[in-house]
């Protein structure tokens, strides 16, 4: 249930915050927002349970996870200013998955069962239905290169990957919810620090940023993501992360049909189609562990 409820309120966001004009300018507001939301909240409720101890591994963890948490809101806003909502999100959370795996039997030795093999199988088809590799090698040949919106989206994957191994230790370090506003405090500074010296930032042709939708997008992001870390303290890292990526269904047939970002309807299809098989290689993934 509470994967379930991040999912849905994670996908929410990201229309929000794809939708809402500059798209890191959004973040950051977001992400500020959702910061004085949450700490007075928990400060709140840390008084009142008895100021318990924090320790000083969870500053750390949590202010790692807050950078890689900025990093990877900058990525995500690369790509989503360069890109369709209906192809970053599922080459960014599928990419997080896949990575995981190969991490796990590159570095570390694991052997996956055949359900596992079945899942890597779904996950890199449906990447090659999603962008179709052969036309990058095309555009390669031409003197074009990748799509930048499929380098940020792979970019944000990684910082996924990061941050949920992370996230899965600072969770049991200290209660979820201290743990959430160490790290949201933290991204949030980093945030700002780089909107006051970031490049053009004040650059007449910038889009302007709907207050209203990154309000919003600050508020769901801090409640899924709360969700999350309570769901990383009950259960194993490689069931949470995987069962999460359902949203990536939602938010490809969002942009494909809402947002208009499929050219007809064959189009749109193939975008969800592919959707459908990142999230099958995702689940057979956590039940192969």
């Amino acid at each position: 249930m509470l994967v379930a409820v991040a999912a849905l309120l994670h996908v929410t966001w990201n229309v929000l915050l794809k939708t809402a004009g500059d798209p890191l300018a959004a973040a950051t507001l977001s992400m500020v927002i959702g910061t004085l939301f949450l700490v007075p909240a928990v400060a709140v409720g840390w008084w009142l349970v008895g100021r318990p101890a924090i320790p000083s591994e969870a500053f750390l963890v949590g202010g790692a996870s807050g950078i890689l948490e900025a990093v990877y809101f900058g990525f995500l806003a690369a790509a989503y200013r360069r890109g369709d909502l209906s192809v970053v999100y599922p080459i960014a959370r599928g990419s997080a998955t896949l990575l995981a795996v190969l991490f796990g039997v590159l570095l570390l030795g694991e052997r996956l069962a055949p359900v596992g093999v079945a899942g890597v199988a779904a996950l890199l088809t449906g990447f090659a239905v999603l962008q179709r590799p052969w036309r990058v090698l095309r555009r390669r040949g031409s003197g074009n290169g990748m799509d930048p919106a499929v380098a940020f989206a792979l970019a944000t994957g990684v910082t996924i990957a990061a941050y949920s191994a992370v996230d899965r230790v600072g969770s049991r370090l200290i209660a979820p919810w201290i743990y959430a506003a160490i790290l949201w405090l933290s991204g949030a500074i980093v945030l700002v620090a780089w909107a006051l010296v970031r490049p053009g930032r004040r650059a007449p042709d910038r889009p302007r940023v709907s207050v209203r939708r990154a309000a919003a997008g600050g508020v769901l992001t801090v409640t899924a993501y709360m969700c999350i870390l309570f769901a990383f303290s009950i259960a194993p890292l490689t069931a949470v992360a995987p069962l999460r990526e359902s949203a990536i269904v939602l938010a490809s047939g969002w942009g494909a049909l809402r947002l208009g970002e499929a050219a007809g309807r064959r189009e749109a299809a193939r975008r969800i189609a592919a959707a459908i098989l990142i999230v099958a290689g995702a689940v057979l993934l956590s039940l192969e562990r």
